[in-house]
Formats: C-alpha cells, structure tokens, sequence
C-alpha cells in the first residue's frame, strides 16, 4: 500500500461535509550498514529495495553489485541490513545516524559539492528531440496515477526512446533513487539514457544524475544556479520547464536536437 483512506471534513462555501479522502502513505526506512545503524529515509512504502541500492549508490558507497554482500529486509520493523564487501567507516562517521526527510536533501551538499571535482565529465553519447522528450514528460505525467489521487508524490523515470522505468515517492531524491536502484539491478547502460522528474533540480539531483553517468535530466520544474553550473562544468544535459511542446535548456544543449 501507498496511500492511506481516511474519512475529512471538507468546506466548501463555509458549509462542511464528511468525505473520504486519499492521502500518501509516509513511512521511516532505516538502513544498518555493516551492523551499524546508518541512515534513516523517509519514503513511500514500495520498491525499498531499490531505494536502499539506489541511495548507496548515489553517496558513492557501492559501485557494482558485487559490492554489495548481503541486503536483507525486515517490512515489518522497516530495516534494511546491508553488508558490503569494503567497508568504509569514514563514510559511516560522515552520515551518522541521520534522518533524510521527504522535502528537502541529504543535508551534505558542501561534501557532495566538493566530492563533485572528481566526477568525470559525461560522454557525449545520448541526443533527443525537442518533440522526443515533451512527448515523454507528458507520458510519465499520464501514468502517475498516486499523484492524481493523492497530490503528494514526486515522480523519476529512465527513458530511451521509450519509458524503461518508473517510479513515484513522496520524495524527489527517494523517486530518483529507486529509478537508479532498478537500473543498476538490472545492469541497464545508462550512458545514453534521460531521467525526467517532476521536482526542482537542485544541486543534489544533478549530483545523484552525474553521478550515475546519465547524461540528459529534465524537469517540469525548475532548477537552482549551482545546479546549472554544475551541469555546465560536467558536460549534464539540464533541462527545465518541459510543459507542451516546450522546454528551457540551461547547460550543454548540444544534446537537444530541433
């Protein structure tokens, strides 16, 4: 389940009535790695797995799959327990035991800034049409069915030519996780590949973007100045405002084709 029915009253020209309604379900995720606990996520209930994967891999712990030993979860206490096969206690003192909201980032953006030096630039592989990306945004806005019932989901998804996955959380940064998670899982390339959101593109996605090689991100929404520098300085692909037949490229539009 990700959505919850409760029985609200609802005004409407002062006169209030007893309605049901649909509301996100929200729920604390937290990891133990290497017999210590970790971090805490605050996520929408489903595709846990990938989320875990997905965020291990976008703070740069795991690299491979091989990395990672042992991944068992407990649904009903909502723990992960994660053993990796190089331990790394200076990432673990540098998270502590941190709770990640819904709303707002992983709270180390100056040491994901700085991290951002050693990230390679992309390749130059991948290029979409104008008309090839909006005609994917409105797909993926037209499959969000929790949003349309609940308003409380963002929604990442990893497209070709065609929707590969896709993925809804009450978080921006959870739903770009669990697409990164599955692809990683799966062992997809996706160094030709595009990942659209619905959220604002802070600095921290273009992080978790570049991170993973992909080199084109879109949003409906729009991004942050340091976001776009970095784009710029690490050959991403930044798109924001994909509404219509219409979007704004802010850094390295060599990959939009009209």
């Amino acid at each position: 389940m990700s959505k919850k029915n409760l029985i609200i009253t609802r005004y409407v020209n002062d006169v209030p009535s007893d309605v049901e309604d649909f509301v996100i379900e929200e729920i604390p995720l937290t990891i133990f790695l290497n017999g210590e606990q970790f971090i805490t996520l605050l996520s929408t209930p489903r595709y846990q797995e990938e989320l875990v994967v997905g965020f291990l891999l976008s703070e740069g712990l795991i690299k491979t799959k091989e990395d990672i030993e042992k991944m068992d979860l407990n649904i009903e206490q909502s723990h992960v327990y994660v053993e990796l096969k190089n331990k790394n206690p200076l990432a673990q003192k540098l998270h502590g035991k941190r709770t990640i909201t819904t709303g707002c980032g992983k709270g180390t953006i100056f040491y994901n800034v700085l991290d951002s030096m050693k990230i390679q630039k992309l390749s130059d592989k991948g290029a979409y049409h104008v008309a090839k990306i909006t005609e994917l945004m409105n797909k993926v806005q037209g499959k969000s069915e929790l949003y349309r019932e609940t308003g409380g989901v963002h929604f990442a998804c990893l497209a070709g030519e065609e929707i590969l996955y896709f993925r809804e959380d009450i978080g921006r940064h959870n739903a770009v996780d669990k697409v990164l998670g599955r692809a990683f899982l799966d062992g997809v390339d996706i160094k030709d590949k595009i990942l659209l959101t619905s959220g604002r593109l802070s600095s921290e996605i273009v992080l978790k973007v570049l991170k993973a090689g992909i080199p084109i991100l879109v949003s409906r929404s729009a991004p942050s100045s340091l976001a776009v520098e970095i784009a710029k300085q690490r050959g991403l692909t930044l798109c924001g405002f994909v509404r219509g037949n219409k979007l704004n490229c802010y850094a390295n539009p060599f990959r939009i084709l009209s």
